[in-house]
This record gives structure tokens, C-alpha cells and sequence, in this order.
């Protein structure tokens, strides 16, 4: 069984920046589930589909229309929507808000879980996301849940936001990060939770060096 790291935590807890580096560190590659996710929010936006609208969704997801997939550039993963490059759209608040929407659809789940545990299986990988853990990889080699209290959380969101000249006030991003991590945790499918073998890693007073260095400790103990 090739190595499997699975790192799960709640929104804006840095698990896409710090799995990159500590997958880099390892010389594996990192799949970013929450991408894939977004790709499937953007195609309802462009398409003028209701988010809200499960059957419509989903019946879009079965037929076939949202095809979502993940590509590899010198080790960075570009994210594809019926293989187009949508890696530099969906980074937006909008975006982001229509995929906590659909993610909690069985059948969007469905279809991009079975197409993340093929590639688990092909070659090392560490996959971060809501579900990792839990219902991707659930016999992982590592298990991870990082999360960071909502503050913090909400103050380096709006740090990638400023720098994207986006001037959403911080008491704005910190309703909205309360109101994601409500959602994620009382969907009824696959709602985000620790597993029971994932070990904890809170970063809220932890320099970005000190998590992956917690991290990539946990991995060294455990191989």
C-alpha cells in the first residue's frame, strides 16, 4: 500500500498551504479535496444553477456534465472542470460559499470521493480536506486534524484576501468562518469531525514552520 497522509480540519486552518509543504518535504504529492469541491461550485455559478437546488445539482453530477479532475505541473496540482484549467477561479468568497452549499449533496460527494480514492491509490499521496480521515482514506498511514480557533482562522483569511485587494471587514469573515464550520459539521453527509485515530494539531499559536515541522514529526514517528 503506497503511503496515504490524511489531514482534515475546518475552514481557513491552512491545511491546503501547509500540506503542500510538508508533501514536498516527503517528495509525494498533495491532492487539495476542498479544490475539487470548488470546482463543482464554480460550474453551478457559471451555469446559473440554483446551489440550493440538490436535485438539479445532482442530477447534473450523475449525467455526467461535471467532470472534475486534478493534473500535476512540476508537482502542483492544477484543478480541472471537464478539463478546463480552473485552478485561478476558485479562490473567490463567492466560489467558495457554492461549494460548502453542493459538498453537501450525497451525490457530488459520491462522485468526487471515488475519483480522489483512485488516486490514492496509484501513488504516495496526502490528500486535506473535510473527510479525509473519516470516509476518503479511512485506513490512512497518518491521520491529521489541524484545525485553529475561528479567529485566527478568520484573520489569516483575511490577510489572502487583502492581498487580492478584497477589503471584507474582519467581524464579516469571522461570521462567515463561524457559519462555514457550522455547516461542514451538521451536514448530513459526511460531516466534518476528527477521526478517532487522527491526532490533534491546533496552530493557533504555532508559526507556519512550527505546524508542518508537527506534522512531519507525526509521519517520522509513525514510518
Amino acid at each position: 500500500m503506497p503511503l496515504t497522509i490524511a489531514i482534515d480540519g475546518p475552514v481557513g486552518a491552512g491545511k491546503s498551504t501547509v500540506s503542500d509543504v510538508v508533501a514536498s518535504r516527503l517528495g509525494i504529492l498533495h491532492l487539495d479535496t476542498g479544490a475539487m469541491y470548488r470546482a463543482v461550485g464554480l460550474y453551478m455559478l457559471e451555469n446559473k444553477v440554483d446551489i440550493l437546488d440538490e436535485g438539479r445539482v445532482s442530477a447534473l453530477c450523475e449525467a455526467g456534465k461535471v467532470n472534475v479532475d486534478a493534473r500535476y505541473e512540476d508537482g502542483v496540482q492544477h484543478t480541472l472542470l471537464n478539463d478546463r484549467d480552473v485552478t485561478p477561479f476558485i479562490r473567490t468568497q463567492e466560489v467558495g460559499g457554492a461549494a460548502s452549499a453542493v459538498s453537501r449533496y450525497p451525490a457530488v460527494r459520491k462522485m468526487l470521493v471515488r475519483r480522489q480514492q483512485e488516486m490514492a491509490r496509484q501513488q504516495p499521496m496526502l490528500l486535506d480536506g473535510r473527510d479525509i480521515g473519516t470516509v476518503v482514506l479511512p485506513n490512512a498511514t497518518v491521520k491529521v486534524y489541524l484545525t485553529a480557533s475561528s479567529e485566527s482562522r478568520a484573520m489569516r483569511r483575511m490577510l489572502q484576501l487583502r492581498e487580492k485587494g478584497d477589503a471584507t471587514p474582519l467581524e464579516e469573515i469571522i461570521r462567515e468562518v463561524n457559519a462555514r464550520d457550522y455547516q461542514d459539521m451538521h451536514r448530513e453527509t459526511d460531516p466534518l469531525r476528527q477521526a478517532e485515530d487522527a491526532v490533534l494539531v491546533d496552530s493557533s499559536d504555532l508559526t507556519f514552520d512550527e505546524t508542518v515541522n508537527a506534522i512531519l514529526s507525526l509521519v517520522e514517528e509513525k514510518l
